[in-house]
């Protein structure tokens, strides 16, 4: 398939779609005579799970890690369960901060409130 047909199919820009494959998460490209690019029909699956990944909080290397695992059938579940507990543990630490922050606003918040119904007073 043309870059064209990838882009709707995916949701992803042609220009992130030419980016990943100069980064390798995209390796099955074929070119043609023309020297257009010719997507098969995994590269939508491909970029579906790039995308799950880079939202999870993986990196580029990461995801071409796991890419390049799940291309040559060589995926080490205990090194991939450790990947995820990092991540996990990640974002448990990132859900922390947040609440952390939400507190803060929360109490600035009614600082300021009070503040204001002071001045009106």
């Amino acid at each position: 398939m043309r870059i064209a047909e990838l882009e709707q199919r995916t949701g992803v820009s042609r220009h992130t779609l030419r980016y990943y494959e100069k980064a390798g998460l995209l390796k099955e490209v074929q070119r043609r005579g023309n020297n257009y690019r010719d997507y098969p029909e995994k590269a939508v699956a491909r970029v579906a799970m790039v995308r799950q990944l880079k939202e999870l909080g993986f990196s580029l290397a990461e995801i071409s890690d796991v890419l390049d695992a799940l291309r040559s059938d060589r995926i080490d579940c205990e090194q991939g369960a450790l990947l995820m507990a990092e991540k996990k543990a990640a974002v448990d630490a990132k859900i922390r901060e947040l609440k952390q922050v939400s507190r803060m606003l929360d109490r600035e918040q009614q600082r300021l409130l009070a503040s204001a119904a002071a001045a009106r007073a």
